[in-house]
């Protein structure tokens, strides 16, 4: 299924993965709707974890956060085995008549989150905490998500090829809806992208290990969110930051 996989959902596999310890061992005819029920129980007991950084040896860190698994992100956990159940019902892998399992499960209720965007001070403290940051390009990626409100996927999958630094322009290719849109590169940003400039095949954020995938940026972000002493606040929260600037200096809904 991973294999086919061609949408834009990054965590996917990640996900996939956990399913795969949990049910792995059974056939597709074995599997039934108390299966994904207790799993996603068993998941709404823990608490999330997020990587941070390496150890003297080399190795992986993980740590808890402090809160449990959003209503949300149990249901996504839901929707991929539901996904993939369908996958192979389309394709006539399960068995004829086979009913989808995840079909009687009910979703968790999401309760919407109040909107953050960042006040004068606080963008000052948190763009100086990311200039600080471990991660030489911190600085850049929240200026970028700041200054165009794209959203970090989009960011992530930014290539140099895709920067046109003449008419101060970067191009997302494949948006959440699918479609292309053109970000405006303020100075500031293109400042700051001719000190990294790349091959253009290469993506501006790479990994340092791994340069054909995205730099895993959350643990120097919490950093720079400590730092700058600003709570409660997502990387998400910038793109609300900028259309909020933008509203302020009276820009239109549509623009």
């Amino acid at each position: 299924y991973m294999a086919a996989y061609e949408g834009r959902d990054e965590s996917r596999a990640q996900r996939m993965a956990w399913w795969q310890a949990k049910i792995g061992h059974l056939t597709l005819l074995d599997v039934d709707e108390d299966h994904i029920f207790y799993a996603i129980e068993d998941l709404s007991s823990k608490k999330p974890r997020y990587y941070a950084g390496k150890d003297a040896d080399g190795n992986s860190i993980y740590k808890a956060k402090n809160k449990p698994y959003t209503a949300a992100t149990l249901n996504r956990y839901v929707a991929t085995m539901a996904a993939l159940f369908t996958w192979c019902i389309k394709k006539r892998i399960a068995p004829k008549g086979w009913s989808n399992p995840c079909k009687g499960i009910e979703k968790s209720p999401e309760h919407n989150e109040v909107v953050r965007f960042l006040d004068k001070d606080e963008r000052i403290a948190l763009l100086n905490a990311c200039k600080k940051s471990k991660w030489p390009k911190l600085y850049l990626l929240a200026l970028l998500a700041l200054t165009t409100g794209a959203r970090s996927g989009e960011l992530k999958r930014l290539k140099w090829g895709d920067i046109d630094c003449e008419r101060g322009e970067a191009a997302i290719h494949r948006t959440k809806n699918g479609d292309k849109k053109i970000l405006p590169l303020v100075p500031a940003v293109l400042q700051e992208l001719e000190k990294f400039k790349g091959a253009e095949s290469k993506l501006v954020f790479a990994s340092r290990l791994r340069p054909d995938a995205a730099y895993h940026f959350d643990w120097v972000w919490r950093e720079a969110l400590k730092q700058a002493r600003i709570k409660n606040f997502r990387f998400h929260d910038l793109r609300h930051t900028c259309a909020s600037y933008l509203a302020q200096n009276g820009a239109t809904l549509l623009e």
